[in-house]
Parts: structure tokens; C-alpha cells; sequence
């Protein structure tokens, strides 16, 4: 994540809320829609705005938050006794109305062998009813185009597609470039406001034993060639966002243009796609 100062809240807010609706968004995202009496405030900068949202999981009777002062949000969320804190995860606005003090979030669902949602984010997120709590730590943004950039690169898989669709809706209508977005269904498209002159290459894995994001890092490393003036976003599972780098820099754009970031990692194993 970024440790970009001016990318940062510098009094980051909580913002307390409930649960409006879920839906299933497509056949790999459940989205989940949330208000609450200060949400309208929320200081949204478009991009790829982050947040830290905090659930209430089954077995947690009370909904106990930590008592945040400042940046450092860690001490105080650790201190709460295992049996009540509450499930802490990354995540970006994937729509956000403020009339409506109502903001979506879009959660990558990942199914088990009798098709069950893993992971205490999608369990929650697929069995959350309307009036469930949350809360949210504002956490500003991670993309960081320079105001010289040439061209945007931005390369995801599925747990960065809010990133993606939030970042192209939010560039400049004249930017140029490219995206390469991994989803595991071609069912998983949606439209992407880009601007005219970003082409979009999706990469369908269709393979639910395939590593999330080795597509996507193949595909990347086809183009050897990068304009060392653009500017590159990679994100996802965490050896797309380490490989894909080192293959930018290799290919020759300079470190300090490119933001990279490993969401989480599979547990899966595939071969690595190296240059």
C-alpha cells in the first residue's frame, strides 16, 4: 500500500454504517451496498480511493472497534481480545453517492469444491443481510500517475478491477494507454469508462485451477517495450505485483513510475513468468 504522505488522510475518519443490500455482481463478484449518518462525508478522490473496512463476523455477538487516533490503527485494533475483534480487510470504493450517503464495495468471490464462498470477507459479504454493521478507516489513494505522464499502464486481476474501473473513470478524458485486466469468467466483464484514447484487453482464464493473476503477467510480459516517460499501476495477487514490476524495470521504466502492490496471495503454484 502506499506510503506516499500527500496520497494519505493525515487525520484519517472511521465511518460507521450498515448494510443496505448484497448482490451478486457478476458470477465472481458479490457486491455489497452500505450507509450511514456520516457516509455522505466520506472524502472520496475517485481513483483507486482505499479504505479498511471492519466486519462483525458470525460468532462475534458485539460489534467493538478499536478507539483510532491518528495513522496508526494497528495498535488499538490488535488490542481487542481475539474473540470480539472484528475481520479488518482492504478494499475500494466501487461506487460512491453521497447524496445517498451510500458507497458499494465489490468483494472477489472464490468458491470451494461444493461451491461455497472462502474467506471470511466473501462468506460475510455473500450471507450479509440489510442492517448488518460495518465501519470503514479511510485510506486515501495508492495510484500516483505523474503530471508528465505519457501513457498509463494499469495491470490487474480480479481483486484490482474496482481499482481499475474507479481509475479510468477518473483520468483525464485526453490520457493514453493501456489496461490489461485478468477476470476468471468472461461472464466477469462489465463496462469500463475509459477514455478514448486507453484500449482495454481483457484476459479470461476460464480455469478455476489456474494461479489468479499469471495470466495477466503473461500478457504483460509479451509487450518488451514501454515508454520510459508513462507511468505503470500493477496490482493483485502478489506475485503479478512483484514480477510485474521487475519486468517494467527490465523492459526499462524507471522504478519511481511505477506503483505496484500485492493485494494477497494465492496459495496456489504455477510456474513464474520471469524475463
Amino acid at each position: 500500500m502506499s506510503k506516499t504522505p500527500r496520497l494519505m488522510p493525515k487525520h484519517p475518519g472511521l465511518f460507521r454504517g450498515e448494510v443496505v443490500r448484497t448482490t451478486r455482481y457478476s458470477p465472481s463478484m458479490q457486491r455489497v451496498t452500505i450507509t450511514g449518518s456520516n457516509l455522505g462525508d466520506f472524502p472520496w478522490r475517485g481513483y483507486d480511493h482505499w479504505f479498511r473496512l471492519f466486519l462483525r463476523l458470525p460468532h462475534q455477538a458485539d460489534f467493538v472497534l478499536p478507539e483510532l487516533t491518528g495513522q496508526r490503527w494497528w495498535d488499538p485494533y490488535f488490542a481487542i481480545p481475539e474473540a470480539v475483534r472484528p475481520h479488518c480487510a482492504n478494499y475500494t470504493v466501487a461506487g460512491f453517492r453521497p447524496r445517498e450517503a451510500e458507497m458499494d464495495v465489490d468483494f472477489v468471490v472464490h468458491c470451494g469444491p461444493e461451491g461455497e464462498p472462502e474467506g471470511a470477507a466473501a462468506i460475510w459479504a455473500c450471507g450479509t443481510s440489510p442492517g448488518d454493521p460495518v465501519a470503514l478507516l479511510d485510506q486515501g489513494l495508492i495510484f500516483d500517475r505523474p503530471e508528465d505522464a505519457t501513457e498509463v499502464l494499469v495491470v490487474a486481476d480480479e481483486s484490482g478491477l474496482p481499482s481499475t474501473a474507479g481509475i479510468l473513470r477518473s483520468l483525464p478524458r485526453d490520457t493514453v494507454g493501456r489496461v490489461i485486466q485478468e477476470i476468471p469468467l468472461d461472464a466477469d466483464r462489465r463496462p469500463l469508462a475509459a477514455p478514448d484514447g486507453v484500449s482495454v484487453t481483457w484476459v479470461v482464464r476460464n480455469d478455476a485451477t489456474a494461479v489468479p493473476g499469471a495470466a495477466a503477467l503473461a500478457e504483460l510480459c509479451r509487450h518488451d517495450t514501454v515508454d520510459r516517460a508513462g507511468y505503470a499501476f500493477v496490482v493483485g495477487e502478489s506475485t503479478l505485483a512483484t514480477e510485474g514490476r521487475r519486468h517494467l524495470v527490465r523492459a526499462g521504466l524507471p522504478k519511481d513510475r511505477i506503483t505496484f502492490s500485492g493485494f494477497w496471495k494465492s496459495e496456489k503454484k504455477e510456474k513464474l513468468v520471469r524475463v
